[in-house]
């Protein structure tokens, strides 16, 4: 199993949808509780993200893979889809 790094922003819209769909699918499937999320906030770690390429939050990597960025005007249910994507890599 892969640990996930996520970078969010606390005020930030999509990031609190990303972490309900996280919520959402760990109720949905159990296995996704496994497996380890390490959350940065940007502002408050900005030494964590040195060596990450991304504009958007929130940012889902494995290793320096990204596995999503979110985009302006994602609807929560395009963020879950992402965010199950990356589950699921973390996963195989």
């Amino acid at each position: 199993m892969k640990t996930i790094t996520a970078f969010y922003l606390t005020d930030c819209p999509y990031c609190h949808k990303a972490k309900k769909a996280i919520k959402e699918l760990i109720m949905e499937n159990e296995d996704y509780s496994a497996v380890p999320i390490q959350w940065h906030e940007e502002n408050e770690e900005p030494d964590a993200i040195k060596g990450y390429k991304y504009y958007y939050v929130p940012s889902l990597f494995i290793g320096r893979e990204k596995l999503y960025e979110a985009q302006p005007g994602q609807s929560y249910e395009e963020i879950k889809k992402y965010v199950k994507t990356a589950l699921d890599k973390a996963l195989s």
